[in-house]
């Protein structure tokens, strides 16, 4: 049902591609249904009930139903989106859309638009004084079959300001909108307006495209009247008919299947991404009344002007209006550095049952929230100063993609933590770097032990060697969990340990008694790849080659196929 531009008949322009009006391009609402939702690729002997989120209640699937879907059916909403497979200027609409750069030059436009409008297109962009970025700005579209052209500005994308390029690119889809209403325009075609040369990641991008429009429909469904989503690639054209059923869900079926496929943040009333630290709250003043003291009947009921002055004020009524945890953000320093001193002594005098069983020292006392947002941000603005490439060439911790869930994943290679070679407060501080942007809403981390016991100074959880002989000491990675902060504890989704050894386990298990309950268990222990794969799908995962060998060795690969080119592990037909 999805045509593309090479099929279609009508009149034919100066270059050659023939114009296809709107009713020529088949509705979302009336397209075939497939089951996008499902994983249609996957051996259907190995579902997703057989290896079970361990971190998931049993219940919490067969309640999907009693939840209130964030994007509920709308039929009407539903009969404006199209889905068209082609170059968005040889549709007969009222405006389409250009992803050029902040001078509007045509070398940066959309390929092939300003060829097929002519020259005049590039004359009045040159007189509009350049457009910033997640703004636009619109012209008239000369030789196209559309009225006008709305030319926008797309963000740069980067790791460490992925938020800011997420609502920059939702404030682009915006604004598009936004200026068709305000020209009287009814219909729009847009095409991709994140690019390769922007780096902006394909599907995080249309998932912020696709949930812009339906918020800004769901307020203006009367003053538009279409919009074609545009696509000129089969993977642009494959993840947008698999993302379009989570927020323009056809029947209920496909809204209840959205319900635990939609990624968990899905951003606010406009579609921009929510940030709680940002949040103003604002609490109304506690209404209470404070009792009139009693008077002689003596006493005047109201005192001359002159004596007001020399009544004094009820403190305790003013007090009730403080704070408390305002009023601890201001606490003498003096007296809080005292009282830190006090907590370390006294921790250190008792008993530190971790040291005697070797892990180190994990006797530090708690830190409250304003000395742990001191700590994180000290951290953090070290690592930034800091050229730490040395640590990101070691490639034990980086980036890959999302899980299941859309939740973003931090990958940590074992393998490669060569305590002799390593810094390890450098590589604190690259840590903290590279896990800042993450941490700010649910990710997921994934940790390749595999072949990590073969060196001499692993066998833990990131141990460390002590003078002669090898002990795991856990005390930095209690460190490291303050400077990170509640927000890792919180945000943290579920830690997936691929072939764990004994000793590992040995190792997380002190740390979920000495270390962090929470955090630690979240720990899933996964024996093989493809029970891996069920978490986080293989292609959103950079795989070292020496993990595809160690998974043969230890699970003897029966049954198993693994592709030399692309690493791809298949079962045996």
């Amino acid at each position: 049902m999805y045509r593309t531009a090479t099929t279609r008949g009508g009149v034919a322009t100066d270059n050659g591609e023939s114009i296809v009006s709107l009713d020529q391009v088949p509705r979302w609402k009336d397209a075939e249904q497939r089951s996008s939702l499902e994983f249609e690729t996957e051996d259907p002997s190995f579902s997703n009930s057989y290896f079970p989120d361990p971190l998931t209640s049993p219940g919490e699937d067969s309640g999907s139903n009693a939840m209130v879907s964030r994007f509920p059916v709308d039929h009407e909403v539903n009969s404006k989106i199209y889905l068209w497979r082609g170059n968005p200027w040889n549709l007969e609409v009222d405006a389409v859309v250009n992803s050029t750069n902040e001078n509007l030059d045509e070398a940066h436009s959309s390929p092939g638009l300003h060829a097929a409008a002519g020259p005049g297109l590039a004359e009045e962009c040159a007189t509009l004084g350049g457009c910033r970025t997640g703004m636009a700005k619109v012209t008239n579209a000369y030789d196209l079959p559309a009225r006008r052209v709305i030319h926008t500005v797309g963000p740069k994308y980067a790791v460490k300001y992925h938020t800011a390029a997420e609502n920059a690119l939702s404030h682009c889809y915006r604004s598009c909108l936004e200026l068709l209403i305000e020209n009287g325009l009814k219909s729009i075609a847009m095409g991709c307006i994140y690019t390769e040369a922007k780096n902006y990641p394909r599907e995080p991008a249309a998932h912020v495209a696709i949930r812009t429009v339906r918020r800004l429909l769901e307020k203006q469904k009367d003053k538009v009247a279409a919009v074609v989503f545009c696509t000129t690639t089969s993977t642009d054209t494959e993840i947008y008919k698999r993302l379009l059923p989570l927020y323009f869900p056809r029947d209920k079926h496909e809204e209840e299947v959205a319900i635990s496929k939609l990624p968990a943040d899905v951003g606010d009333e406009n579609g921009e991404t929510i940030i709680d630290e940002r949040k103003i709250r604002i609490k109304p003043l506690p209404k209470k009344t404070v009792p009139k003291p009693p008077q002689s009947p003596q006493a005047p009921d109201v005192l001359p002007i002159s004596d007001v002055g020399l009544v004094r004020r009820n403190s305790s009524h003013l007090d009730s209006y403080l704070d408390p945890a305002f009023m601890s953000l201001i606490k003498d320093p003096d007296q809080r550095r005292k009282e830190q001193w006090e907590k370390t002594a006294q921790a250190q005098r008792g008993w530190n049952c971790a040291r005697m069983l070797g892990f180190g020292d994990l006797g530090a006392p708690p830190l409250s929230v304003a000395e742990e947002y001191s700590l994180h941000s000290r951290y953090l603005a070290k690592a930034n100063s800091l050229n730490l490439s040395e640590i990101a060439e070691m490639k034990i911790v980086y980036r890959g993609g999302v899980d299941s869930e859309g939740r973003p994943v931090m990958v940590v290679v074992g393998a490669h933590f060569l305590l002799r070679c390593l810094d390890l407060e450098r590589f604190v501080l690259y840590v903290i770097k590279e896990f800042e942007p993450v941490i700010q809403k649910p990710y997921t981390i994934v940790y390749f032990h595999s072949a990590a016991s073969l060196h001499p100074s692993i066998d833990g959880y990131w141990a460390y060697e002590q003078q002669e002989e090898s002990q795991p000491d856990l005390g930095w990675m209690r460190r490291l969990q303050q400077i990170l902060g509640r927000k890792h504890q919180r945000n943290l989704h579920a830690i997936y340990v691929l072939h764990p050894t004994f000793g590992l386990k040995a190792a997380i298990f002190a740390l979920q008694l000495l270390v962090d309950n929470v955090v630690w268990k979240k720990v899933v222990y996964v024996d093989r790849l493809l029970q891996l794969f069920r978490y986080v799908p293989r292609e959103q995962l950079t795989i070292p080659d020496f993990v595809f060998q160690h998974d043969l060795e230890v699970n003897g690969g029966k049954g198993l196929i693994v592709d030399p080119r692309t690493k791809y592990v298949y079962h045996r037909p």
